[in-house]
C-alpha cells in the first residue's frame, strides 16, 4: 500500500509529464509547416516522412499528454510518452555525436538564436527521468491492484 505522499507525488508526476506533452504539442499542431523544418533539420528520417512526421507527431503528444492527465488508458500512454521521449533523447544525442547543433522544437517551432544542445540534453535527461518514474508508478500501482483482487 502506497502512502498518501507516495500517492501525491506520483499524481504530480503524472499531471507534470502529461502537461509537459500537451504544452509541447501546441505549437507544433498549429505550425506544422515550421515543425517539418525543425525535423528535416535532424537530418534522420527520409524526405517522405518529414511532412506526416510533422503532422502526427503533435496530435500524438497531445493526445498522450490528454491520457496521462486524464488517467485513461494510462499504461498505454505511459509506455508510449517513454518512447517518445527515449526517440526524442536518441536523436538529440544522434546530432551532438555527429557534430550537429539543431533546435530541438520541442516546445516552440520558433528558430531563433543558436541551439542550446547542452541544455536541451540535461533537459530532456531530466523529462525521461520524470517519464520512466511515471512508468513505474503505473505499472505498480496496477500491480498493487491486480495483487489486492487475488487476496480479497
Amino acid at each position: 500500500m502506497k502512502s498518501r505522499w507516495e500517492r501525491i507525488f506520483s499524481l504530480a508526476a503524472r499531471l507534470m509529464l502529461g502537461a509537459l506533452f500537451i504544452a509541447a504539442s501546441i505549437d507544433k499542431i498549429a505550425h506544422p509547416g515550421e515543425f517539418a523544418k525543425i525535423i528535416h533539420n535532424y537530418q534522420i528520417l527520409p524526405d517522405s516522412l518529414i511532412n506526416i512526421a510533422a503532422i502526427v507527431l503533435p496530435w500524438l503528444e497531445g493526445l498522450l499528454g490528454l491520457a496521462l492527465v486524464t488517467g485513461v488508458f494510462l499504461p498505454g500512454a505511459a509506455v508510449l510518452s517513454n518512447l517518445l521521449l527515449l526517440s526524442f533523447f536518441s536523436a538529440l544525442l544522434y546530432n551532438l555525436a555527429r557534430g550537429l547543433n539543431v533546435h530541438c522544437g520541442c516546445f516552440t517551432t520558433k528558430i531563433t538564436g543558436e541551439p542550446e544542445t547542452a541544455w536541451y540534453v540535461v533537459r530532456d535527461s531530466g523529462f525521461l527521468l520524470l517519464g520512466m518514474f511515471v512508468l513505474v508508478q503505473v505499472f505498480r500501482q496496477r500491480s498493487l491492484a491486480k495483487s489486492r483482487l487475488i487476496v480479497e
